[in-house]
């Protein structure tokens, strides 16, 4: 008596090839990988849905790190453009009573500090000292008109803040001596003011008054944090006394700020320990025990602090924009239970005629991963070309990176595999013979 043949219905028909496969050997991860594929493209609009979290995910992660890295790289870039050997004393930062003051609160800073910071006998670890006064003011240059961070300083500014001058000479030791009106621009105020060049010689209005152009400093690159590029600089007497009304105390005018370079970076905290030391002398604080009515600003503190900052608020929002991966996951796994219900009967004719448990569970694992591989791709794709695309605004810097990328990526594919194992593992286990009865 002959064995009863299986009926293929003709809605199974596109599976012969594939039982022929399995009565051999079993299943390749080749054909597993083109019956995954084939199940895809089968139904693309529930295909392009289903990967739609994971594409968002994979590109708000590569494009809020790439962002946030660029970001880094430049804040880092301007703090680090001065050198990494300054200290900024800043008036204020008293303790009364067990709390600390805000800086700029407290005794002022005066010229007389500054001198008596620039005595190498007594501070042998202090190169030069800059002392400076700061404030905005309004400048104007014919039809041209914009607000800027306005510094009085001496002739050791540049060399202190290692600025180099694209044209003209910067400010002398006479400017300051006669309180002269002129001026150094910015690289990005000579370009606003001046638009066509030619700055060398022209006159801007700085709060209604006439200054004389002499010099133009090159871009330092950086931007924010009081970058040079985006200010203009006047000798300190002019704007103690011209343009911010500096007060004198005990006969030595005030100053907003007293910038200390150090020999060497190796000396820097000599350097920080001799500031202290003066300034408490000078400020009488020596022999009776008071706190500090000063701040000095280690530069190198600030980027440890500042790169501190920027790496966990990049990290953060890309935590935020990772939660779309897991819902993007679960949108993976909701739609792989459903085809593992409609292709209910397909696995019981595969298992009948000699599929094995972990072909089932290979194949589906597949589709799962191919579902969040090509979310993932053209996630990558478009997350890139978003930091591209911020980047050529010049708003911001975005920086991308192989490692990013891979993160992105490695994690998209670990979303699919993690939410395909259930789905998988139910597909494989299903009794041939109930699978074969389902309708």
């Amino acid at each position: 008596m002959q064995p009863a043949a299986i009926e293929i219905a003709p809605s199974d028909a596109e599976l012969e090839t594939e039982i022929d496969t399995l009565l051999s050997d079993g299943i390749s991860w080749g054909e597993t990988l083109g019956f995954a594929l084939a199940t895809l493209r089968a139904n693309p609009m529930r295909t392009l849905l289903t990967t739609l979290g994971v594409l968002i995910g994979v590109a708000a992660v590569v494009a809020l790190l790439a962002i946030g890295r660029g970001s880094q790289e430049s804040i880092t870039a301007s703090i680090t453009a001065n050198g990494a050997n300054l200290l900024t004393i800043r008036a204020g930062a008293a303790s009364s009573a067990g709390v600390r003051g805000a800086i700029g609160e407290g005794a002022s800073l005066t010229m007389a500090d500054a001198d008596a910071l620039a005595d190498t006998s007594h501070n042998p670890a202090i190169a030069l000292v800059s002392p400076e006064y700061s404030g905005n003011a309004q400048l104007v240059a014919s039809s041209a008109n914009m607000s800027a961070r306005v510094t009085g300083a001496t002739e050791v500014y540049a060399e202190v803040h290692n600025n180099t001058l694209a044209e003209g000479e910067f400010i002398s030791a006479a400017d300051v001596s006669a309180t002269a009106k002129v001026i150094v621009l910015g690289a990005n105020v000579a370009e606003s003011l001046f638009a066509e060049g030619g700055a060398i010689g022209q006159h801007v209005r700085v709060n209604g008054s006439q200054y004389r152009v002499i010099g133009v400093l090159a871009s330092s690159g950086g931007t924010g944090f009081g970058s040079v590029d985006d200010g203009v600089i006047v000798p300190l007497s002019t704007a103690q006394r011209s343009l911010f009304g500096a007060r004198a105390v005990g006969g030595s005018w005030s100053v907003s700020t007293i910038v200390v370079q150090a020999g060497s970076a190796e000396e820097v905290d000599a350097a920080q320990s001799q500031i202290e030391s003066t300034m408490r002398e000078e400020h009488d604080l020596a022999f009776d025990g008071s706190d500090d009515d000063f701040s000095v600003i280690n530069q190198q503190e600030i980027l440890e602090t500042v790169t501190s900052t920027t790496q966990m608020l990049t990290f953060f929002l890309a935590a935020i924009a990772g939660i779309s991966l897991l819902v993007g996951g679960i949108g993976i796994m909701n739609i792989m239970l459903v085809s593992v219900r409609e292709r209910t009967r397909e696995i019981g004719l595969r298992k009948a005629l000699g599929a094995r448990e972990q072909d089932i569970l290979l194949q589906f694992l597949c589709e799962s991963l191919a579902l969040s591989g090509v979310g993932g791709i053209v996630g990558l794709l478009i997350g890139s070309g978003i930091a591209l695309a911020v980047s050529m605004t010049g708003l911001m810097t975005a920086v991308l990176s192989w490692d990013v990328a891979l993160l992105a990526f490695g994690f998209a594919l670990a979303v699919g595999l993690f939410f395909g194992i259930a789905p998988a593992r139910s597909a494989a286990r299903l009794d041939p013979i109930v699978a074969l009865r389902y309708e």
